[in-house]
């Protein structure tokens, strides 16, 4: 049989990352917060995001020619958007360990959930909260239990100095205070 005739199987469509990957055989801890937030946004993109785009769709579809339909096409592709992230965040949510700060005993070491105040070598002063891979928002200080930042602190105490891998080499840092509110 002539090669022309038989079919190729074409490699499956890799999806992208949606999220940070846990490190191999680290647990998916999460804070209370976390957790909540996450169900929220699956809550949104199930009950609200997607159903519109449902009807867009379903509308540009009853247009005829869908080849040129910009709202059928770029709708279809924002259905695949929402849908990938509700398959991650489903995944992630039915392995999370949630973690309540609040219940952390000894208090006066960092854990995950604590809310840290550190001074590096420059006397520039930080406050970070430690949390889950999942919820890790930079730009509101919480940063993953998994950074080298929060691996370089966890179970240090107030006044040791730590020492960090940063891009411009090791930094030390002195933690400042430490506390667990939500």
């Amino acid at each position: 049989m002539s090669k022309a005739f038989t079919k190729e199987t074409e490699p499956e469509e890799i999806e992208p990352d949606d999220g940070p990957s846990l490190p191999k055989g680290a647990k998916n801890y999460i804070t209370l917060a976390g957790l909540a937030r996450l169900q929220a946004e699956l809550k949104t993109l199930r009950t609200v995001e997607r159903p519109k785009v449902v009807d867009v769709v379903s509308w540009a579809a009853g247009n005829g020619d869908r080849s040129e339909n910009g709202d059928y096409i770029y709708g279809k592709k924002r259905l695949r958007e929402i849908d990938r992230r509700m398959r991650f965040l489903m995944k992630r949510l039915e392995i999370a360990e949630p973690v309540d700060p609040d219940l952390q005993t000894n208090r006066d070491q960092i854990f995950f959930g604590a809310t840290v105040t550190f001074c590096n070598d420059d006397d520039v002063e930080r406050t970070v909260r430690i949390v889950g891979v999942d919820e890790a928002r930079i730009d509101d200080g919480e940063i993953s239990w998994v950074s080298p930042v929060a691996r370089a602190l966890m179970k240090a105490r107030i006044g040791d100095v730590v020492k960090v891998q940063t891009p411009k080499g090791i930094d030390e840092i002195e933690v400042l205070e430490i506390s667990y509110i939500a």
